[in-house]
């Protein structure tokens, strides 16, 4: 796996908090993070429900790390981002191979964050849409 492309924030909040545990257990890999555009990557495998296909509560955990990730990095080093709203769509089943991520900025304000990410197969096709809100609050 190649390094991943981090701005100069990005490479700071990973080399302080790394992707946390969660992120690691599903096997989340981080290919490219700034405020405005991360993209990651989940297995399938490991992360299905009982029917074979990846589970909708992967995709958001996929979706809400990514967005997280982007804001803490709009965020730092003043402010830390925490998570006030995730919705997502789910709008086709996969069931093998890996899933790419790719978060992109909606709006990046004083006090909200908001990301937009869309889960996509290793054929392109999108299988759901996370968005994500943060609130920016100071550091205590």
């Amino acid at each position: 796996m190649p390094e991943p492309k981090l701005s100069e924030a990005a490479a700071q909040l990973i080399e302080l908090r790394g992707l946390g545990p969660l992120a690691e257990k599903m096997g989340i890999e981080l290919l490219e993070l700034s405020a405005e555009r991360a993209v990651a990557t989940m297995p399938v495998e490991g992360n299905t429900q009982p029917l074979g296909v990846l589970h909708g509560g992967a995709h958001v955990v996929l979706g809400e790390s990514l967005g997280s990730f982007a804001a803490n990095v709009w965020a730092h080093p003043e402010k830390v981002a925490v998570g006030i709203e995730v919705n997502a769509t789910h709008s086709r089943p996969v069931s093998t191979g890996v899933v790419t991520a790719v978060c992109t900025a909606i709006s990046l304000g004083k006090t909200l964050a908001t990301h937009e990410i869309v889960v996509s197969d290793e054929q392109g096709r999108r299988l759901s849409t996370v968005r994500i809100t943060n609130f920016l609050k100071e550091k205590n």
